[in-house]
């Protein structure tokens, strides 16, 4: 894609091992080991149940919008390891193309800003769907995070294929690494998660972004998709959460800054 940007840094190795230690941990923190146990187990027996032929063909999803545009970004066609890594990080799942303009609508119509003063940035932005419908807005930038090495490559390859009439933004980078420690750009950004973590990861992210906000006082609107953890956006004391409905919620801070 000519003007994307796109980084490789995709060397490291994500272990399954050490990432259901570090998920059994957390969950025994919280609720003791035999749940902790039970809950493994429990998640091992439907990832085996969603790996059957017909559970893959459903993932495909909305194949249209790959038609479309001749790009890779269905669940359908991800590697058993990462689908298994996907249970104890977050599984990939791809947004809906008419949902997801129907969200960017609702936050541009509530805040009323200019794309060309923000940065998009995806937190877990897997194949990078989201990052290629977003650039059918002016954005300043567009930035995915993912922390798949395989996803992230994926989105890479989406991005040097994709062609549309639509397009309005053609600064894009795909970066892989873990979107929980990932420096927010000092701009105005519009973030954006699909439930791309469980609630201890949620919550470092909050956290680094309250600390962002304090060091470089900026408006930020948060558009999280799926929001099964609301409660950690509601209880940070510098999110207000402006619109939203049971398919996403709307927060935003700095709306006094200049």
């Amino acid at each position: 894609m000519p003007g994307a940007n796109s980084s490789s840094s995709s060397s490291f190795r994500i272990s399954v091992a050490g990432s259901a230690w570090r998920w059994w941990k957390e969950v025994a923190a919280r609720e003791g080991r035999v749940a902790a146990t039970r809950r493994l187990l429990m998640a091992l027996a439907a990832f085996v149940r969603d790996s059957t032929p017909e559970r893959r063909r459903q993932r495909y999803g909305d194949a249209d919008y790959d038609w479309e545009h001749r790009v890779n970004t269905t669940s359908a066609a991800v590697s058993w390891r990462d689908r298994l890594l996907g249970v104890f990080h977050s599984p990939y799942q791809p947004t809906e193309a008419a949902l997801f303009h129907e969200m960017i609508g609702a936050v541009s119509a509530r805040a009323g800003f200019d794309f060309q003063d923000f940065t998009f940035v995806d937190l877990g932005s897997g194949k990078g769907r989201t990052l290629l419908m977003a650039a059918d807005y002016a954005f300043r930038s567009i930035v995915g995070v993912e922390l798949l090495p395989a996803l992230h490559r994926a989105a890479q390859d989406n991005l040097s294929k994709y062609r549309s009439e639509s397009q309005k933004c053609f600064a894009i980078e795909s970066i892989c690494a873990d979107a929980t420690i990932f420096p927010f750009p000092d701009e105005p950004t519009l973030l954006f998660l699909f439930n791309p973590f469980p609630e201890s990861g949620l919550r470092r992210v909050i956290a680094n972004l309250e600390q962002s906000l304090r060091e470089h006082p900026r408006k930020v609107y948060v558009l999280y998709h799926n929001p099964l953890l609301e409660s950690v956006l509601s209880g940070s004391a510098a999110l207000t959460k402006i619109c939203g409905t049971h398919q996403y919620a709307v927060y935003a801070a700095g709306l006094n800054a200049d």
